[in-house]
């Protein structure tokens, strides 16, 4: 067949230290049954002593760049592939799609037989996604501090280095210029009453900015929700 379908790559959440493709099950068999492939892919996650940015975001940025190298033998149209993430899958693909091509998430793995493809996407969906790296943090302080998800996740506090927080933020990308060259569309989804991803530093801070950047970028918010 030459039908080629448009690609939805779907990545997890679980503060980036828990969670499996599995997760979008349901919303894979939706998504397939309105004409939409999904790939649900899993990423490196960090464990006690082991940092994992920038690799997780290596391992989802490789999963676009795999699709797009094999899009003619899977039957799906490169030039619509889609993320979707949510919580830390949310923080993923946004920083993905935004930064993917910056020297912090380009220099490693150039071993990787598609490390030369494109990793552009045309839109992303994120669920109560994390964009600020820093509020997160600081979040975390009074919510969990038993749990310091973001400073597994990145190997240090932002007290040792708060540039590496700054860059590994999607909306520290928001800019004008990364909307010229992505064009990518964004839609972000939240319920107003979520204690774990704050909606006011995070899906509302990076909405507006994506907005004054430029960018398409829509939000349906769930009211009472967490």
């Amino acid at each position: 067949s030459t039908l080629r379908v448009p690609l939805v790559i779907a990545v997890h959440g679980g503060g980036w230290q828990a969670g499996a493709p599995a997760t979008y099950r349901h919303w894979g068999t939706f998504l397939a049954k309105n004409g939409f492939a999904v790939f649900a892919v899993s990423y490196r996650l960090s464990k006690p002593g082991a940092k994992t940015f920038p690799g997780a975001v290596y391992d989802v940025k490789a999963a676009v760049q795999f699709a797009r190298a094999n899009a003619a033998r899977l039957g799906i149209d490169p030039d619509r592939i889609g993320l979707m993430g949510d919580s830390a899958g949310g923080h993923l693909t946004a920083l993905v799609a935004l930064a993917g091509d910056e020297p912090l998430f380009s220099t490693e793995y150039r071993n990787d037989p598609n490390a030369a493809t494109a990793a552009n996407v045309k839109a992303v969906v994120g669920f109560y996604g994390v964009y600020d790296m820093q509020a997160q943090w600081l979040h975390d302080q009074i919510t969990r501090p038993r749990d310091q998800i973001t400073e597994k996740f990145i190997g240090v506090s932002p007290m040792q280095n708060r540039r590496i927080y700054f860059d590994a933020s999607p909306t520290s990308y928001a800019t004008v210029e990364k909307n010229e060259k992505t064009r990518t569309r964004f839609l972000l989804i939240y319920g107003t009453d979520d204690d774990i991803v704050d909606p006011q530093t995070q899906s509302q801070v990076f909405l507006t900015a994506l907005k004054q950047a430029g960018f398409f970028a829509r939000s349906i918010v769930v009211t009472g929700s967490g």
